[in-house]
């Protein structure tokens, strides 16, 4: 039985069915799943904003490294271990794509528990160093300590859900955090305005939609998958735990850095904000809000490029780039389609976006405005740089996907946070994120056009293959 179901896999559709079908099946369920990661946050903000203030949210913001954090080794792993699984099914190598899967589910529970301990033990001076103020640290700690104990779900979560695209099943993943994000919005308001746990509240809202979540990835694996998840598959396995790591480091870079970014951020927000009538406070919740509404444009584009990885990374590994080209051709396009579209909306209508978040006083709100025109002015680039990025760590190129994750945020963009300010002030801060785009896209265009002209090479030549073949076939008739 289990012959005939290796046999039945060896035709897998990623080899030969239309890319525009391909990309539209994995693509749209990555990024619902993807927005709904972003909805988490975004549904929190807006119950708190309403219901606690902009306090609340200014906590938040100061929490949401911890969030990045546990989503860096989330999709490290998960699209690390997704990125060697889609390689070996492209070469047929099934048992193998089923080590992964086991190797990556037990080192996600173990370094769950880990970050869990840690981000308990140290709770109070990881805050500070987050940027928490006196007026907003209470709230902080009782959102960060909650969400901090569903780490381990929050973690399998992320990294399942890679693995089940990678398994052929783009809509379980979708389901699983559809399904969370749904529970997510129910319990936010009957835990903050019904049992009036304010923060609190959202956190445990938030830790039980990522356990609902989890707990519908592991049945599939357990009972459903092409890929089953097997005790025998855990023990840990070097060129696996290897592979995973460095396929994955690239995406675990974005997020390190966006938790970098952050700190940095909330810390500059508060010190040039205390020195203007706008206060730190005020600047840190607003721009907290302004970052995670850009988020759910990212998303898409994280969606899209994650959809796309499977698609490349097995013809890859069956050696057909002209899929390979014509999959990160069209993610790209419709990437930048996304982001073109999400600018539009945050130059033209942005009072309208922030009235989801709760009324607040004219100094806020006209900051927030100020902040999402100035600061997002360079996002329209965001779609084309994401799907760059996904393409290399797919194909089996992490240095290159790791220099172009780090190159936006770690690279540019916090030391123009730390240096546009000392001339320009609180404006210094806005200002960096548009110089930062811009720039980054510029060299992430070198690399990737470098990229393309490689493929023609081998288009063409594989062209000539089949002409001599061709020519051969002429001259036996």
């Amino acid at each position: 039985m289990e012959a005939v179901e290796k046999k039945a896999r060896t035709k897998n559709p990623l080899g030969y069915q239309p890319i525009g079908r391909l990309l539209m099946k994995f693509a749209i369920p990555s990024v619902i799943s993807m927005l709904v990661n972003a909805v988490y946050n975004i549904v929190d903000q807006i119950f708190i904003g309403q219901g606690v203030g902009y306090l609340g949210n200014a906590a938040t913001t100061v929490a949401f490294p911890i969030v990045t954090i546990i989503l860096a080794v989330g999709t490290m792993l998960g699209a690390g271990g997704s990125a060697y699984a889609a390689i070996k099914l492209g070469e047929k190598k099934d048992d193998e794509a089923e080590n992964t899967l086991g190797n990556v589910f037990i080192l996600l529970v173990v370094i769950g528990i880990v970050l869990t301990v840690i981000g308990l033990v140290f709770l109070d001076p990881i805050l500070t160093i987050f940027g928490a103020t006196p007026k907003n640290m209470g709230y902080a700690r009782d959102y960060a300590g909650i969400i901090l104990i569903g780490t381990v779900f929050n973690l399998l979560g992320i990294g399942l859900s890679n693995m089940a695209r990678t398994d052929g099943s783009p809509n379980i993943a979708m389901m699983s955090m559809v399904t969370g994000a749904l529970l997510n919005c129910v319990l936010d308001p009957v835990y903050i305005f019904v049992f009036h746990w304010g923060v609190k509240g959202a956190a445990i809202a938030t830790i039980t939609s990522q356990i609902i979540a989890t707990i519908i990835l592991v049945y599939y694996f357990m009972k459903k998958g092409n890929m089953r998840l097997r005790f025998d598959h855990m023990k840990p396995n070097g060129i696996i735990i290897k592979a995973a790591f460095s396929l994955g480091i690239s995406s675990c870079i974005t997020q390190l850095s966006s938790t970098i970014l952050q700190i940095v951020l909330n810390n500059s927000l508060v010190y040039y904000g205390d020195q203007t009538s706008v206060t730190g406070d005020v600047a840190l919740s607003a721009m907290g809000i302004v970052m995670k509404v850009s988020m759910i444009i990212i998303s898409i584009c994280i969606g899209i490029g994650i959809g796309a990885q499977p698609i490349l990374g097995f013809n890859k590994g069956a050696n057909q780039p002209k899929r390979i080209k014509k999959t990160y051709r069209i993610a790209s396009n419709v990437a930048t389609g996304v982001t073109a579209l999400g600018w539009a909306m945050f130059m033209l209508i942005p009072h309208i976006i922030l009235m989801l978040f709760g009324s607040a006083d004219e100094n806020f709100t006209n900051f927030a405005i100020k902040a999402m025109r100035i600061y997002d002015l360079g996002v329209f680039t965001a779609g084309f740089q994401i799907t760059s990025t996904s393409y290399f760590q797919a194909t089996g190129q992490p240095m290159k996907a790791s220099i172009l994750s780090s190159l936006r945020q770690l690279l540019l963009l916090i030391p123009l946070i730390i240096i546009l300010p000392m001339s320009f002030g609180l404006d210094g801060i806005l200002y960096a994120g548009p110089v930062a785009d811009i720039s980054s896209a510029i060299i992430v265009f070198f690399f990737i056009h470098h990229e393309m002209k490689k493929l023609d090479v081998q288009i063409a030549n594989e062209a000539g293959d089949e002409l001599g073949v061709f020519d051969d076939e002429v001259k036996t008739a």
